[in-house]
């Protein structure tokens, strides 16, 4: 009997099942793994965004982590929706104890623009949870929220990896995805730990159904690190797998569908 790598999201549920939680746990099974969860905010969610939210309290937060990890073990960590400061520290004194790779994706805005970090946890974010990952993965936006540094082209992403490094992260992985749909490489993405570079480019796919990119991206990086994968191969598996995924999203509701993070099983069939 042979037990998949283990992997640990440390996130909020979207109730729609696009994002979060939900879209850490399918893009894990999808990628040949175990995934397990720590909840720390429930949302109420849909296509059109969210409609509220509610924060777990850190003695749940670090009840859970402690009940998974203390039995099953990981071999990589995930983190997403962490909505203020002492969760943040909380969710970064654990990470501090396990010695998997740590991915961090330091979510401040949902993809209907709604805030899901709040301002005064950016510190702790700086200060206590980059420091801990193996990988940290803003997209542009969060990139500007915690650095300052605004990416207009290409070129700036440099830039915005270097400031994002300062903060302590091994690797930080700059996603592009943002800049100006008529960019003419597609959709870029830098991979960097300030010595190495790889840019990682594919084609831009006029979907609008784009919703859970980033969790998708974080936790298919995830995924292949508990594989083994070195993070360059990692980010390279989880790109391709994003790409499959975008391509494939779907309608759902009235407004943005989600990712198919089934599309594999389907072009299969």
């Amino acid at each position: 009997m042979h037990t998949p790598p283990r992997v640990l999201t440390v996130a909020g549920s979207d109730s729609g099942g696009g994002a979060g939680i939900q879209a850490d746990l399918k893009t894990m099974l999808a990628l040949g793994t175990h995934g397990m969860s720590v909840l720390t905010a429930v949302t109420a969610q849909n296509s059109l965004g969210v409609q509220g939210a509610w924060e777990l309290p850190a003695e749940a937060v670090r009840a859970q982590f402690r009940s998974v990890v203390d039995d099953i073990g990981v071999q990589a960590v995930k983190t997403g929706m962490l909505s203020s400061a002492a969760l943040v520290e909380t969710v970064a004194e654990l990470l501090a104890g396990v010695r998997a790779p740590v991915v961090v994706d330091p979510v401040g805005v949902s993809k209907h623009g709604d805030a899901l970090l709040a301002p005064t946890a950016l510190d702790a974010v700086r200060g206590a949870l980059l420091p801990a990952a193996t990988v940290a993965t803003p997209n542009l936006d969060e990139v500007a929220q915690l650095t300052g540094v605004r990416v207009e082209e290409e070129a700036d992403m440099r830039r915005a990896a270097a400031a994002i490094l300062e903060f302590g992260p091994r690797w930080a992985l700059i996603k592009g995805g943002h800049l100006a749909a008529g960019h003419a490489e597609g959709a870029v993405d830098l991979l960097t730990d300030g010595t190495e570079e790889h840019w990682l480019r594919a084609p831009r796919h006029d979907n609008r159904h784009t919703h859970g990119t980033g969790c998708t991206l974080a936790s298919a990086l995830a995924a292949r690190l508990a594989k083994g994968d070195t993070v360059p191969q990692a980010a390279a598996a989880a790109k391709e797998y994003v790409t499959g995924a975008l391509a494939a999203g779907f309608r759902l509701g009235a407004g943005i569908g989600p990712v198919d993070h089934g599309w594999r099983w389907r072009d299969a069939h």
